[in-house]
C-alpha cells in the first residue's frame, strides 16, 4: 500500500515538473495559445449575458448620474475589487490543491449568499466544465487537475443519494460547478501559470462588464477598447491581485457590500436584458 501511494506521489510530482517545464518553454518562445484560447471573447461560457450588477447599479442611479465619465471606471474598480475579495481566494486554492477541488466548490457555494450572482458563477462554471469535457480535455493528458476534473465531472453527474432514515438528500455530496474553482483547475491542467490565469480570470470579467457597458449605451465600442487596453485598467488589476494574492478561502469575504446590493436587485428590475 505504502509503495503504491509512493510510485503515485512519485508520478505526480513529475507531471508536475513536466508542466512547468512546458509552461516555460512556452514564455520563452511563444505567448501560451491555450491561454490565448481561454481568453476569446467567443469561449462558449455565456459569460456576456452577465451584467456583473451594471444594469441594476445604472437603473438604481438618476441618468443624470450615469452620464459623467467617472461613473463607468468607478464601478469596474468596484466589481473587480468585489470579484478578487469573494472569489480570487477559492481560484488560488483550486490551483495549487486540486484534490480539493470538490471541497472548494462545495464552501463557495455555501459563501456565495446572493441567488443571483450564484447564479451567474454557476452557469460560466458548468459551461466551461462542459468544454473542458468536449474540447479541452485531449490537450491537457494526464495530471493530478485532470484527474481531479474527471472526478469532479462525474461527481456532477452522479444522482443525489438520500439518507436511509429520511427523505432528506445528503447535502455533503452535491456540487454546484462554480466559475473560479473550475477555471483554476482547467488551467493548471492545461499548464497555465497561476499567475497568467488569475489574471485572465480578472481580464475576462473586466471585458464582460465592459461588453455590457457597451450594449447599455453607457460608451461606444471604440471608447470600450480604449479603456481595455488602457494603463489603467491594467493597474487595477494587477492592484487587486497583488491585494487578494496571499488571502486564504477562509478569509474570503465581500469587500463591497453595495454590489451585493445592486447584484440581488437585479431580478426586480422592471425590464432588463442581462442575466445578472
Amino acid at each position: 500500500m505504502s509503495s503504491n501511494t509512493d510510485e503515485q506521489s512519485l508520478k505526480d510530482e513529475i507531471a508536475r515538473l513536466e508542466r512547468q517545464l512546458s509552461t516555460a518553454r512556452s514564455k520563452a518562445e511563444f505567448p501560451s495559445h491555450l491561454l490565448l484560447l481561454l481568453s476569446d471573447s467567443a469561449l462558449p461560457l455565456g459569460s456576456f449575458a452577465f451584467s456583473s450588477g451594471l444594469e441594476s447599479y445604472l437603473a438604481h442611479h438618476p441618468p443624470s448620474h450615469n452620464s459623467q465619465p467617472s461613473i463607468f471606471p468607478h464601478f469596474l474598480t468596484l466589481t473587480l475589487t468585489s470579484l478578487a475579495t469573494t472569489t480570487l481566494p477559492y481560484l488560488l486554492a483550486a490551483y495549487n490543491a486540486p484534490s480539493e477541488l470538490q471541497d472548494l466548490d462545495a464552501t463557495l457555494d455555501a459563501c456565495t449568499l446572493c441567488p443571483v450572482a450564484r447564479r451567474a458563477s454557476v452557469a460560466q462554471g458548468t459551461a466551461l466544465l462542459t468544454l473542458w469535457e468536449r474540447a479541452l480535455r485531449t490537450a491537457a493528458g494526464d495530471s493530478p487537475p485532470a484527474r481531479a476534473l474527471k472526478d469532479f465531472s462525474a461527481a456532477m453527474k452522479k444522482p443525489p443519494s438520500y439518507s436511509s432514515n429520511e427523505d432528506e438528500v445528503d447535502v455533503d455530496v452535491e456540487l454546484s460547478g462554480h466559475f473560479a474553482p473550475v477555471w483554476a483547475a482547467v488551467t493548471s491542467a492545461l499548464g497555465i501559470t497561476l499567475q497568467e490565469s488569475a489574471y485572465t480570470f480578472l481580464f475576462n470579467h473586466a471585458k464582460a462588464v465592459v461588453s455590457a457597458a457597451v450594449r447599455a449605451s453607457v460608451m461606444g465600442p471604440y471608447a470600450a477598447q480604449g479603456l481595455l487596453a488602457s494603463g489603467w485598467l491594467r493597474e487595477e488589476i494587477e492592484g487587486v491581485l497583488a491585494r487578494g494574492w496571499e488571502m486564504r478561502v477562509e478569509e474570503a469575504g465581500q469587500g463591497v457590500p453595495l454590489c451585493d446590493l445592486w447584484v440581488g436587485r437585479h431580478d426586480v428590475l422592471y425590464s432588463r436584458i442581462f442575466n445578472s
